[in-house]
């Protein structure tokens, strides 16, 4: 039989109310929670609490939200008015077989993992995560197409650069709608693939030639790769989605004087598909923590 594992979720947006959902259901957990207390739906077996009188001695496992910890140590509390700062004296409070689970992470939370010999789990740097999480992402960049064209998908000229877990899934979608799908990477591999697909496929040198063909550009490559150089050869009907991380891979300002309408779509997953991105982190973290860290 399993032990019962101690967790405490500290803040997080509308994901992480179908997260706590799920995870309530697994007997073997005993849940407490920090930053809800304007939720107004209330969760059989679990208790809330505060960071001053939460025992964090026994915890085998701490869940921040996606974002980690800012640079003062704050956690990002969408349901409470609370702010809660997490600072090195807490850290040392927690047990050496504690486990964090976080989205991302900083220098700050780095410094205070190593300096307390915690284990960090990063769910977006995780392969299972981020391919689970690109069918939200691809399913809100279709959103933003639609909301701000007056064309169909269908038949439209998407050119989608990267074709990493995002861009594939991101390809995939956009092609199943009737799309005139092109992707555009630096891989030879990743372009014979898309070539085996029947898609477009070209380099970077090589989109340049085609820019004046493009209706939908998607990006997921988190470097500045959608430069001037590419940006001037554009319709100024067309639209940019970058689904980059900060600082993404668009350069906005030449966008807007060009009148091209660039849109960074951060965080998609949370926005359009909240119950399904909690419910895959939910998931993942109920494995990690009875299966890879027994």
């Amino acid at each position: 039989m399993q032990k019962t594992k101690q967790i405490a979720i500290i803040g997080g947006d509308a994901r992480y109310l179908p997260l706590i959902h799920a995870l309530k259901t697994i007997d073997q957990l005993n849940i407490r929670i920090l930053g809800f207390e304007q939720v107004e739906q209330s969760y059989t077996g679990v208790m809330q609490s505060t960071i001053e009188n939460l025992d964090t001695s026994k915890l085998d496992g701490i869940i921040l939200p996606i974002t980690g910890i800012d640079d003062e140590g704050y956690v990002e509390t969408m349901f409470s008015n609370e702010k809660i700062q997490l600072t090195e004296t807490w850290f040392q409070g927690l047990p050496e077989n504690c486990v964090v689970f976080t989205g991302i992470s900083n220098q700050k939370l780095d410094q205070h993992i190593e300096n307390n010999k915690l284990k960090l789990i990063k769910l977006m740097e995780r392969n299972d995560v981020a391919i689970y999480n690109s069918i939200p992402t691809a399913e809100g960049a279709i959103m933003l197409a639609i909301q701000h064209t007056d064309f169909t998908i269908h038949h439209a000229n998407v050119f989608i650069f990267g074709y990493g877990r995002v861009g594939e899934t991101t390809a995939n979608s956009f092609a199943g709608l009737g799309a005139n799908v092109a992707v555009i990477s630096k891989e030879e591999t990743d372009l014979a693939r898309v070539y085996q697909r029947r898609w477009g496929a070209y380099s970077l040198d090589q989109a340049k030639n085609y820019m004046d063909e493009c209706q939908i550009l998607i990006n997921t490559i988190p470097a500045k790769v959608v430069d001037k150089s590419l940006i001037e050869k554009m319709n100024n009907q067309a639209i940019i989605i970058d689904l980059a991380s900060k600082p993404g891979g668009i350069d906005f300002e030449y966008a807007k004087t060009r009148g091209i309408k660039a849109i960074h779509a951060l965080g998609l997953p949370g926005m359009v598909a909240p119950t399904t991105a909690g419910e895959i982190l939910a998931d993942r973290i109920a494995k990690i923590l009875f299966t890879s860290l027994k």
